[in-house]
């Protein structure tokens, strides 16, 4: 069976997430659709996940939610493991050094990969 698209809303006409979504495509090797939309508010509410953990895009893989510029590394344990009670991982607002927002020369910032969901939410992983 073929694995499905990837689906990520954006908030319109940000750059950065196709940075991200290009290297989401090249590690997945799946089309991945960029929706912009104005009213991502309403998605992420839809969603479960908290306000502190929005980010500038959304993308929906085989069920499981990413929100912001999550680590590939991290997108491929989730959906093997599938955790109870994880809808999806997010990074809050755009770390540098994060996938999509590299900038030569310029060290990465440290950040937390929160899981969330209806159990809640947890640090799953630190960079």
């Amino acid at each position: 069976m073929a694995a499905s698209d990837i689906v990520m809303h954006r908030d319109p006409g940000c750059g950065c997430c196709e940075q991200w979504a290009a290297q989401v495509r090249s590690a997945f090797g799946r089309k991945v659709s960029i929706v912009d939309d104005a009213n991502r508010a309403a998605l992420d509410a839809r969603l479960g996940l908290p306000a502190s953990l929005s980010g500038c895009h959304t993308a929906i893989i085989d069920g499981m939610a990413f929100e912001g510029h999550v680590p590939i590394a991290d997108m491929r344990r989730a959906l093997a493991a599938k955790p109870r009670g994880v809808r999806g991982l997010a990074v809050a607002g755009m770390p540098l050094g994060s996938p999509g927002m590299e900038v030569p020369g310029r060290p990465a910032d440290h950040y937390n990969v929160v899981a969330f969901g209806p159990g809640g939410t947890y640090v799953y992983a630190r960079h």
